[in-house]
C-alpha cells in the first residue's frame, strides 16, 4: 500500500513508518520544509496547515493516511500562546489534511487520525470506553474539535478512525522518556497523591493498533489505545522499581507539581480510567497487557 504520514519524525510516527517500510509498504511523509530524498526509501510531500495548503498531487494514488501531527502537549508550560499552538498544531493539520485526500481523484480508503484519552476530561476512578461523553477541560475540547476536523474526509466517503491515544511506554520520547533517567538514578517516585489512573501502552502495542485500523474494513470512529488495565500512578511507580531494579522512594506532592507545571499538572495528577473496548471487540490482541510487560519492552 501507499501510506501518507504526518508527524512521521516523532515517536509515534517514527516507529509506524518503520514498521511500514519493513513491511514493504510505501511511505509518503509530509514534511513542512522543501522535499528532501530520504535512504529509507520513503517518499516527502511538502504540506503548509497553517496555510491550510498542500501538494495534493504528491498524494495521488495514496491508499491510507496517518494523521499524527501535533505539538507536544508536554514539552512547555501552557502559556497561552502555546496552548494555543497546542490546538492549531492539531486542528489546522487535521483540517488541512482531511480536504486534501477528499478532493483526491481517488481518495484513499482509510484515514486513521491521532485523537488522546484527554478527550474524557479527567474521569476519577470511573471505568471509562469508548461510549462515554467528552469532558469539559482544554484537552477534552481540544480533542473533542480535532476529531471533528476529520469531517471532510468522512464526508468525501473515506473511513475514519479516531485513535484515542494513553501516554505510550517508550524510553524514546513522550512522558515515559522523561520518567525513565529518573528512575534508572534513583529519583523517581509517586507524583501527587499516586491514586490518579494512568492508560497507557507500549509503543509496538500502538504501532499494532494503528496498523489494525488501517487494514480492518469497517472499523470506525473512535478506538482507545490503551492497555486492557489502567494503573494507578503509585502502581507504575513500583512497577517501575521493580522493573529497573532501583528505589522509588521520591514524592512531589501536588502543591509542586503545580507550581513548577501550571495548568499542566491536572494533566499529572488528573485521573483517566479508560479501557479500549473497541479495539478489543474488534479482535486486537496485545503483546504487553501489564504495566510490568510493557516497561520491560521499552527497555
Amino acid at each position: 500500500m501507499r501510506i501518507a504520514v504526518t508527524g512521521s519524525s516523532g515517536l509515534i510516527g517514527s516507529a509506524l513508518v518503520r514498521s511500514l517500510l519493513d513491511d514493504g509498504h510505501e511511505v509518503v511523509r509530509l514534511v513542512r520544509r522543501a522535499p528532501e530524498p530520504r535512504r529509507d526509501g520513503s517518499v516527502e510531500v511538502r504540506w503548509n496547515p497553517p496555510l491550510r495548503a498542500v501538494d495534493r498531487k504528491g498524494l495521488e494514488g495514496v491508499d491510507a493516511a496517518v494523521n499524527l501531527a501535533g505539538a507536544g502537549v508536554g514539552d512547555h508550560r501552557w502559556t497561552a500562546a502555546y496552548k494555543q499552538q497546542i490546538r492549531d498544531s492539531r486542528l489546522l493539520g487535521t483540517a488541512t489534511l482531511a480536504e486534501a485526500l477528499a478532493s483526491l481523484p481517488t481518495p484513499p480508503r482509510v484515514l486513521v487520525s491521532a485523537s488522546a484519552v484527554g478527550w474524557y476530561g479527567q474521569t476519577g476512578d470511573a471505568v471509562i470506553d469508548e461510549s462515554a461523553p467528552p469532558g469539559d477541560d482544554f484537552l477534552a475540547r481540544v480533542c473533542v474539535d480535532w476529531e471533528s476536523a476529520t469531517e471532510p474526509a468522512e464526508q468525501a466517503g473515506i473511513r475514519v478512525a479516531h485513535a484515542r491515544t494513553g501516554l505510550v511506554v517508550a524510553s524514546g520520547g513522550g512522558a515515559w522518556g522523561k520518567l525513565f533517567p529518573l528512575f534508572r538514578v534513583g529519583l523517581g517516585g509517586r507524583l501527587g497523591n499516586g491514586r490518579q489512573y494512568w492508560c497507557y501502552i507500549s509503543l509496538r502495542d500502538e504501532i499494532a493498533a494503528l496498523r489494525h485500523l488501517i487494514d480492518s474494513d469497517g472499523l470506525s470512529g473512535p478506538f482507545n489505545l490503551t492497555a486492557p488495565v489502567p494503573v494507578t500512578q503509585a502502581e507504575i511507580t513500583e512497577a517501575m522499581s521493580r522493573v529497573l531494579r532501583r528505589p522509588a522512594f521520591a514524592h512531589v506532592p501536588e502543591f509542586a507539581l503545580k507550581a513548577v507545571l501550571g495548568e499542566m499538572a491536572v494533566e499529572v495528577v488528573g485521573s483517566h480510567r479508560v479501557v479500549p473496548k473497541r479495539l478489543l471487540d474488534s479482535g486486537f490482541r496485545f503483546a504487553h497487557a501489564t504495566i510490568d510487560d510493557a516497561i520491560r519492552a521499552a527497555l
